[in-house]
């Protein structure tokens, strides 16, 4: 398992950094952004990408269901100046009427692939968007190789080697036990080949949940890994991005900006 995932502080600095250097200008693009806005993040974890919205004064929430990931994020802003802009959530965003508004900017940062009924999410989301709302995207597609998030695993072999996630589900769990790995690292990778989306995927639940796209682009080098090691984002070619499913194999991200119809 890399450092940085026992680490949530670093986790936190890195979250900020690269909503700060890709997130911001992707969304200021389509949206201003300004300090009367009303930000949620879902999936929130211990919330260093909102810093940056709180920064240019925007009111922020963070939902998670994990309480020790909000306990942490609420230990590091109390160090902050953000404290009374900013609520963090510990509970179920599918049962909580934790809500003070309806919200200008919803951030869904690396979380779609994680849940399981991904068609309910997006048609609930609807619910808690305010007029001329924009909703923030950004996932691994299933396919690409990494995309089975291996490299939680402890094995160094494991956590460096492409495409194996794509393998049939008894075969998967047979290699990462083989490896050594415990079983719960192996029930949280399992889990993910289920709720794993592919771009195709998500862009049909994108139109029959009555979204619009207002910006879209593929990453051959995800903008996550000049944080983590040091690479400068790449987008996908043109043509490549162009063919659907075979491009999955080469995306590492899809950023979407979505609005609803």
């Amino acid at each position: 398992m890399q450092k940085r995932h026992r680490d949530p502080q670093r986790y936190f600095n890195e979250q900020a950094l690269s909503t700060q250097k890709y997130i911001i200008p992707f969304i200021q693009s389509a949206k201003e952004i300004n300090k009367s806005l009303q930000v949620l993040e879902i999936g929130c974890g211990e919330a260093g990408n909102l810093k940056p919205f709180l920064e240019l004064g925007c009111f922020c929430t963070g939902v998670d269901y994990s309480l020790s990931k909000i306990e942490k994020a609420k230990e590091y802003y109390s160090t902050l100046t953000f404290e009374n802009r900013i609520k963090l959530i510990s509970d179920d965003i599918y049962k909580t009427n934790d809500f003070d508004s309806k919200f200008d900017i919803i951030i869904v940062r690396d979380v779609i692939e994680h849940i399981h009924d991904q068609d309910k999410f997006l048609g609930l989301m609807k619910k808690l968007m305010a007029p001329n709302a924009v909703a923030f995207f950004a996932f691994p597609p299933w396919q690409n190789p990494f995309g089975g998030h291996q490299q939680m695993c402890k094995s160094k072999v494991l956590s460096h080697l492409p495409f194996y996630h794509l393998l049939p589900k008894s075969i998967y769990k047979l290699v990462l036990q083989s490896f050594g790995e415990d079983k719960n690292t192996i029930s949280g990778l399992l889990e993910i080949k289920e709720t794993g989306i592919s771009i195709e995927r998500f862009e049909r639940l994108v139109n029959k949940n009555g979204y619009i796209k207002v910006l879209k682009t593929l990453y051959f080098i995800n903008p996550n890994y000049q944080v983590k090691f040091g690479l400068k984002p790449l987008k996908m070619n043109r043509i490549i991005a162009a063919i659907p499913y075979f491009r999955d194999f080469f995306s590492t991200a899809g950023y979407y900006l979505i609005k609803s119809n």
